[in-house]
């Protein structure tokens, strides 16, 4: 569907500005899935474009009215192809262009079971081992990582989180002022979300796990809420917690972040840190944020 046009004054038309999107990340941490998503959520996707060429191809999104969704993806294919992307950014920045640059990340771990699976050769792979490769790549792409406006770890995701996850990162630039919450829970011995901007450890709260009948159940079942709800020391904590995250937002919001991701963890990521995800997504919600919760370990 073409773009609404927008009368101004004496009848001259303004087309709003496109929604313009560069995906980039490891190899192996799920771009080609990324731009299947996206083309699902109706995104024109360009796959490599040369950075040389973006700032010319976000002028021509500009003035047409059929390319108002445009995601680019990009690897590290191409020589220098990321020596030149952060100064094609500070040209779009400079032509106050708006964009946002989402970065795909994923456990070494998780990459060297996807190369070995699928046979395929790394773009790195005269570095060595595919380990070696991987973290060749991942400080070659360091101030791309940097420099992004979101962090997706794909490690665990379905297809079908990962298409979340891009709806809200890719949706955010849309709302002025807006803040989108990804709320994680995790456990520890699955290791840390890699995209993680904040991490509170709830290890120190009482345990589920010990008690037999709630053990084969999870932090949002009613049991397990009643459990951990009965605990006072669980009440003082959220109370910091709310504080705390009151305090931070706003100050994230004057920097220009748009989306936040905060891992709650505990030992197995089944009990303790559900709960407490939930409880603060919910407190978020109470304030007109918007807040998601994904339980990477929960059914682990």
């Amino acid at each position: 569907m073409p773009a609404p046009e927008l009368l101004i004054g004496e009848g001259v038309r303004v087309i709003p500005p496109p929604q313009f999107v560069i995906v980039t990340g490891l190899s192996g941490a799920g771009k080609s899935q990324a731009a299947k998503c996206l083309e699902d959520l109706g995104y024109f996707c360009v796959d490599n474009l040369p950075p040389s060429l973006i700032p010319k191809f976000a002028e021509l999104c500009s003035t047409s009215r059929s390319l108002r969704h445009v995601a680019l993806v990009l690897d590290i294919r191409g020589e220098e192809i990321f020596g030149d992307l952060l100064g094609q950014l500070r040209v779009l920045d400079q032509e106050r262009i708006p964009y946002r640059v989402i970065f795909l990340d994923c456990s070494d771990e998780m990459l060297v079971r996807r190369f070995s699976e699928t046979r395929r050769k790394h773009p790195l792979a005269d570095r060595g081992r595919v380990v070696d490769s991987i973290n060749a790549e991942r400080e070659e792409l360091k101030p791309i990582r940097d420099a992004a406006d979101v962090i997706i770890d794909t490690s665990s995701l379905t297809l079908s989180a990962l298409k979340e996850k891009l709806a809200h990162a890719a949706g955010g630039q849309t709302e002025a002022d807006a803040l989108t919450v990804s709320v994680v829970a995790f456990g520890y011995k699955f290791g840390v979300p890699l995209d993680a901007d904040l991490i509170f450890d709830v290890r120190f709260l009482p345990n589920p796990n010990y008690v037999d009948e709630l053990r084969p159940l999870t932090g949002n079942h009613p049991d397990v809420v009643a459990y951990l709800k009965r605990d006072p020391e669980v009440h003082s904590f959220l109370s910091e917690l709310y504080r705390f995250i009151d305090f931070m937002l706003p100050r994230f919001v004057d920097e220009g972040k748009s989306h936040l991701t905060i891992g709650i963890g505990c030992t197995g990521g089944r009990h303790r840190s559900v709960y407490v995800a939930d409880e603060l997504a919910d407190h978020l919600r109470a304030n007109r944020i918007r807040a998601f919760v994904e339980r990477r370990d929960a059914q682990r």
